[in-house]
């Protein structure tokens, strides 16, 4: 019999060891994370829930697109929806839909409705009076309600960027100032402003709309700011584009309305995915988030890092963009 060699045993044993190793150690701890993780999910989930479930939820523009599926997956959730907007058939339609859906989503709560204009300042204090009255109290205001534009600067007459300022900008941060001191007095409140990519970076033949957006951004940037002592959550979500009417029912230069469904705005997410979205991103209390694919997400880090790169990016945009109008 030929006995092992040293070198040979001393490797096997070294190889037994490390096996042994791995499974006594790495293996339970790799489980042990998986775990920890798996749990402190279920957590997040669980006072999520428990954080919108009955909070009274106002969602603006809530008759179509990305308010009315908000307003779906909130009230599903059990909240008390407040429904917003200025069609008072549809927002009735809306309930009844949300009331027949109730009895196959356990419990749930019947929506209220309030009806204005948020092009109307004079409308905002009434509304805002009558959504206290609805449930006593607002949670969660969700400022979705908005128009889009299309036009070049140069065609575009000065009415029209005010009515889209007064839209985007002007009325919600108005809905939010008439709200905000009720918040602050129970020290419980959650502003929500539904942005849009653009307010982070700018593209061609949408001045107006991203101009609103961007002022958006910064006035509910140093809301989330100054509300911090006084416990009041601020989240602003950036979507790109989704399938929605937001192009058809677009204002152009002269005032007019777009009526048409861009190739983009046919090609972009669905508004119950990205309503979805929006209603974890504030279960979780999250404070800004970028709801896009890759190429304009990386638009906006290449704004930041190398604005003469996306510059010329954007002139590029232009250039193609006017031609196709023109031919």
């Amino acid at each position: 019999n030929i006995s092992p060699s040293p070198r040979l045993s001393w490797g096997m044993l070294k190889e037994r060891a490390m096996d042994l190793v791995t499974q006594t150690t790495i293996l339970p701890l790799l489980f042990g994370c998986l775990g920890i993780f798996s749990l402190f999910r279920l957590l997040q989930r669980t006072r999520s829930k428990a954080y919108l479930r009955n909070a009274v939820v106002v969602v603006t523009g809530a008759t179509s697109g990305l308010g009315k599926e908000c307003a779906r997956v909130f009230h599903a959730a059990g909240a008390k929806v407040v429904l917003c907007g200025r069609n008072v058939k549809a927002l009735e339609e809306f309930t009844r839909e949300l009331a027949d859906s109730s009895s196959s989503q356990g419990q749930t709560h019947q929506p209220c409705v309030v009806t204005f204009d948020l092009a109307d300042p004079g409308a905002i204090a009434p509304a805002a009076a009558e959504i206290l009255q609805c449930f006593g109290y607002v949670d969660i205001l969700i400022n979705n309600a908005g128009i889009s534009y299309r036009g070049a600067i140069s065609d575009t007459i000065v009415d029209v960027d005010r009515k889209v300022m007064e839209i985007n900008y002007f009325g919600p941060v108005a809905l939010t100032k008439a709200l905000l001191p009720s918040m602050v007095e129970r020290k419980r409140g959650h502003i929500v402003a539904i942005s849009s990519i653009q307010g982070k970076i700018s593209i061609p033949f949408r001045s107006a709309y991203a101009a609103s957006k961007h002022a958006t951004q910064a006035f509910f940037d140093c809301l989330r700011a100054e509300m911090k002592d006084s416990d009041i959550e601020v989240t602003v979500i950036s979507p790109g584009y989704i399938h929605t009417n937001l192009s058809v029912n677009a204002v152009t230069a002269d005032g007019s309305r777009y009526g048409a469904l861009d190739k983009n705005t046919a090609q972009g997410r669905s508004a119950v995915e990205v309503a979805q979205d929006i209603f974890d991103a504030v279960g979780k209390k999250k404070k800004d988030v970028l709801l896009t694919d890759f190429l304009p997400t990386m638009a906006v880090y290449i704004r930041t890092l190398a604005p003469r790169l996306f510059f010329r990016i954007m002139a590029s945009r232009a250039r193609k963009e006017r031609k196709s109008k023109n031919s």
